[in-house]
C-alpha cells in the first residue's frame, strides 16, 4: 500500500527508504536541478544559478506533488571561464559529468524510470547533455536535459510579451532575465543600488557569425574567458529588470514544467531495434545495455 506521505512529498531527500519505493512504484519523474557557484556582477549573489533552477524545480513539485521529486541541488558546475572573477568555483568538467552520472545512476538503480535534469548554468549544458545520453544508453531509465529559461521559449508568444532589452545580448549573464527572476526569488539579496547594464564587447563588433544571447548564439561563436569580452560580469540590460517580471517568468517556467512532467511521466519508452543480420557476440564495449 502506497504512504500518503509518498503522494504528497515532492523533495526527495525527506522520504524515508519504504516511501522511496513508494514514490518508484507512483512512476514518480525525478527533477535534478543543476548549477554553478560564479559571479553574476556586482549587484547579484554568488548563487543565482542555484536559486533559479531550484525555486523553478520546487514551484513545480509543489504544483503536482504526486508526480514530481525534486533531488537536492548539484552545488558546483564547470565554471573555469569565468576564475578571473573571485568567488566564482569551478569542477573540472568530467568531475563535473561523472558527479552527474552518479546521481542519475543511481536513481535508475532504485527504479525511477523518468529523470529530468533542469539546469541553471548555461556552461554546464554540454557537459550535461552527455550525461543524460549516457543515462539513457547505459541504464533503463530515461533522461532528459532543459535549461529553465528554455521553458520560456515553449509558448511562442510569452518571451515577445515579456522582454524589453536588445537582441542579441540583452538576455545573456546577470542580465534583465536572471535580475528579474533573482528579484522575486530573494530579492532582498540583490544589490539594488549597483545594478548597471553590461556588454558583450565581440557582440558590439556586429559579426553575423561570432554574436551570444541566452537563447540563440552565433554560428561560429569564441567561447573564451569572460573577462576578456565583459569587465563587470554583467551581459546584458539589467537595468531593465523588475520583480514583476520575475514573477511572470518564474510562472511561466513552472507551468511549462509541469506541462511537460505531466505529458512525459506515462509515455512509453521508445523500443530499441537491432538491425544486426547476425547477433552480435559480444556485449557493445563502452557500458550500454543489451537489449531486453
Amino acid at each position: 500500500m502506497t504512504s500518503s506521505r509518498a503522494l504528497t512529498e515532492y523533495r526527495y531527500e525527506k522520504l524515508t527508504w519504504p516511501e522511496i519505493n513508494d514514490a518508484v512504484d507512483l512512476g514518480k519523474v525525478c527533477i535534478v536541478p543543476c548549477g554553478a557557484v560564479e559571479q553574476h556582477g556586482p549587484h547579484l549573489p554568488l548563487d543565482v544559478d542555484l536559486i533559479c533552477p531550484n525555486g523553478i524545480a520546487h514551484g513545480a513539485g509543489k504544483e503536482i506533488p504526486e508526480s514530481i521529486l525534486v533531488l537536492p541541488i548539484v552545488a558546483y558546475g564547470y565554471t573555469g571561464h569565468v576564475m578571473d572573477f573571485p568567488g566564482t568555483i569551478n569542477q573540472d568538467f568530467e568531475h563535473f559529468m561523472h558527479h552527474v552520472l552518479d546521481i542519475t545512476k543511481s536513481l535508475a538503480y532504485h527504479g525511477f524510470r523518468k529523470i529530468i535534469l533542469l539546469n541553471g548554468h548555461g556552461s554546464n549544458m554540454p557537459n550535461l547533455d552527455l550525461v543524460a545520453r549516457r543515462t539513457n544508453l547505459e541504464t533503463d531509465a530515461e533522461c532528459t536535459l532543459a535549461a529553465w529559461w528554455q521553458l520560456l521559449t515553449v509558448d511562442k508568444t510569452f518571451l515577445p510579451s515579456w522582454r524589453q532589452s536588445k537582441f542579441p545580448g540583452g538576455c545573456a549573464h546577470a542580465c534583465e532575465l536572471e535580475t528579474s527572476l533573482y528579484l522575486y526569488l530573494d530579492g532582498e539579496n540583490v544589490r539594488k543600488d549597483l545594478i548597471k547594464n553590461g556588454t558583450i564587447s565581440f557582440n558590439e563588433e556586429g559579426s553575423p557569425f561570432n554574436w551570444v544571447d541566452l537563447f540563440a548564439a552565433g554560428p561560429a561563436t569564441t567561447v573564451s574567458w569572460t573577462s576578456s569580452y565583459s569587465d563587470t560580469g554583467v551581459l546584458g540590460e539589467a537595468e531593465l529588470a523588475t520583480a514583476e517580471k520575475g514573477q511572470r517568468a518564474y510562472e511561466e517556467a513552472v507551468k511549462q514544467l509541469v506541462r511537460y512532467v505531466t505529458w512525459w511521466k506515462n509515455r512509453p519508452k521508445d523500443v530499441r531495434k537491432d538491425h544486426h543480420r547476425k547477433p552480435p557476440t559480444m556485449p557493445i564495449p563502452w557500458g550500454q545495455r543489451p537489449i531486453s
